[in-house]
């Protein structure tokens, strides 16, 4: 029995780790893509992807969120990262998650 517990116990913090990161993942893309539009600034994606995390077991997580304009392979985008701690039932795993959004901008 204790050895099923653990195999559970483990099954839904994988499960629970995979949904959190696929939510804060889109959030920075879709976050990304606020800022990107011309005209936008850096904080038209933090507030998007407050909004977005709003109420969701995602956004009680999150540490920081940061945008800012870059350029990849001479093309001008913007960059969204999203820093959070993973909600954790055990102490081997990672505890911290960073992703990343990006978007090519308009008008730049």
């Amino acid at each position: 029995m204790p050895l099923l517990l653990a195999l559970a116990v483990g099954v839904v913090q994988v499960v629970l780790t995979l949904h959190v990161r696929s939510v804060l993942t889109a959030a920075a893309a879709e976050g990304a893509r606020a800022a990107a539009l011309a005209g936008a600034d850096p904080a038209a994606a933090v507030s998007r992807v407050d909004a977005l995390l709003a109420g969701s077991l995602a956004g009680s997580v999150v540490r920081d969120v940061t945008a800012r304009p870059s350029a990849e392979a001479g093309l001008p985008v913007m960059v969204v990262r999203v820093e959070a701690r993973l909600p954790l039932a055990g102490l081997l795993a990672p505890t911290e998650l960073v992703v990343e959004g990006r978007a090519l901008r308009e008008g730049a």
